[in-house]
């Protein structure tokens, strides 16, 4: 048995079908669910691109060294230059990341 047992149909001309499915296809939806949940009165953004999830992953190991670096710094009451520019590098091939992302 259906969960949904109501079913409506709506007439479009060509353009209005793939200014929907497009708008759809945005949100990383099929039709039906996009409907549904303009419905429901939810604020639809557009699906981010693929490539944030592995700039999301870059970033986190870029941080991650840069904390380890910071934690050897304290325990070691000192840091050397050599620390330091490895940290600005790390700051900086994260900034790049996040530029040819976007």
């Amino acid at each position: 048995m259906r969960k949904r047992n109501r079913h409506i149909s709506v007439w479009m001309n060509e353009q209005e079908y793939r200014h929907l499915k497009a708008q759809a296809g945005k949100a990383g939806l099929g039709i039906d669910p996009f409907i549904r949940t303009l419905v429901a009165g939810v604020q639809l953004r557009p699906r981010p691109p693929d490539t944030y999830a592995a700039l999301l992953r870059e970033l986190s190991a870029i941080g991650n060294n840069a904390n380890q670096i910071a934690y050897w710094a304290n325990a070691q009451k000192s840091i050397s230059e050599a620390d330091i520019r490895q940290a600005a590098s790390l700051v900086r091939e994260a900034w790049q990341l996040v530029k040819e992302t976007l």
